[in-house]
Formats: structure tokens, sequence, C-alpha cells
């Protein structure tokens, strides 16, 4: 069975409980759809937790905190630069340094796995686009995404969970985890599901979310409850993080 997170984000209390709960689940197979670093106060310690999983894509977030961030705004750049300023210091020894950034520089964009596809941001532009549950209604940009797909594929980077269906040549539903009592059975149509965000939910759902997937192809969502006050005293004690990033993990907005 494999686990399936997304959009750490720097959250150490939100990472450290799902992997506790993954445990428990059962899973012997850890993904991870990128932006393990990012908004968060430990980026060092997140990306260290992840190594040992069997993929780690590569983020939007991972890919600015190492190279430019592009399109960010300015909460999110001052993120960013001071993210990239902790991955560049060595606390520990150059060697240590040097290997987290080799690691994050070296991660792909995706990964398939027929019949199983992995992005962090969709199929299309597995880096950067966003797929929000209204854009079912935006035919041109399903039917462009869709065609990419070959079965089922799996994302992050919105932080909304749900299951974007095409359900005929000409439509596409948006289910909810709640709306699926969360728990998805395979189907024929084609799917896409957000798997949500460990450490920055935006659903205002607080708890860490992710999901399982069975050898049946059964999806079920996993919601977790971790230590927010820890993380964000510890993003109100960085001048460089704004206090907004840490504030609305109280509400998963």
């Amino acid at each position: 069975m494999k686990a399936i997170i997304s959009d750490i984000h720097g959250n150490l209390e939100a990472l450290a409980a799902v992997l506790e709960d993954i445990k428990g689940q059962g899973a012997d197979e850890l993904y991870c759809l990128g932006d393990v670093v990012g908004y968060g106060p430990n980026p060092r310690e997140c990306v260290d937790l992840v190594r040992n999983f069997k993929l780690i894509l590569l983020g939007n977030h991972d890919n600015a905190a190492i190279f430019d961030p592009e399109g960010f705004n300015p909460a999110a750049e001052r993120a960013i630069f001071w993210t990239r300023d902790q991955l560049e210091r060595s606390f520990e020894t150059p060697a240590k340094r040097q290997d987290r950034l080799d690691f994050l520089t070296e991660r792909p964009k995706l990964l398939r796995e027929d019949p199983y596809l992995f992005v962090h941001g969709s199929a299309r532009n597995p880096l950067n686009e966003y797929v929000f549950p209204d854009d079912v209604y935006n035919q041109r940009k399903m039917d462009m995404i869709f065609t990419r797909i070959p079965k089922y594929c799996f994302q992050g980077h919105t932080h909304v969970p749900g299951i974007f269906i095409q359900v005929d040549a000409n439509n596409y539903q948006f289910r909810s985890p709640e709306e699926i009592d969360h728990t998805f059975f395979p189907e024929e149509n084609k799917i896409m599901c957000n798997v949500g965000s460990v450490g920055q939910p935006r659903d205002q759902d607080p708890r860490a979310c992710y999901v399982l997937l069975d050898d049946t192809g059964r999806i079920t969502y996993r919601r977790v409850p971790y230590d927010v006050e820890t993380t964000v005293k510890k993003i109100l004690a960085i001048p460089d993080l704004d206090d907004f990033l840490g504030l609305r993990l109280r509400q998963g907005r």
C-alpha cells in the first residue's frame, strides 16, 4: 500500500504526525509530490525526514529555494529566501549542507507508473499549474490536462483535496473527501486525485491531509491532527516569515 503526501512546507510537527499515522496504517511505500520546503520553519529537518521515501518529486517551492522564485507574492518570496538561507548555512558540516542542496536539485518533476501518474502541479505542467475545483467548468483546460493522464493522476500544489472525474467527453466533476466519505473506489473514468497538504491545508480544516492507495486502486483520505500551536509559535518568532503564514494554519486556509 502506498501513502501519498504533498506540500509539507517545512512544517515538522505536521510531517511527524503524518508519518506516525502512516506507520499505523501499514503503508510500505511512501511518495511525496513536492514542496517539502517553503513557508514553514523547519526546512532542513523536513528534507531529512523524507530522504528515505520511494519517491520525492520537485515542487515549485523546492525549485524556487534552489534557483529563483518566479510569480511568488512578497510573503512567499521572503519565506523562500529565508528557506534558502537555512539550507545554505552550514549548521552541521559543509558536506551535509551540500548533500541537502544536491538532493533537492536532483528531484524529478514527475513519475509515471502505469496506470498512475504522479506530479506536483498537473499532468500538463508538472511543476506550476494549479487545478482548482472550479476548473471542472473550464472544459478546454481540463481536456488538455486529461489527455496527458494515462488513467489516474495524483497531484498536490493547491492544498485542496478531492477527486476530479472525467464523466464523459464533455463533462468533469469534482468531489471533496467529504462527498465521497473519504474513500474513492476505482472507476472506468480517468481521474485526478489531489492529495491535499500535510503542512498547510487550505480547505478550512487545519488537520494534515494525505491519501492511501491500496493494491485494488482504492483511495482513502486521512486527516491527522497535529500540534498546530507549536508550528505557529515558531513562525511568529522568525522575522523573515510573515505572521500570516503561521496564523492561517489555525483555520486551514
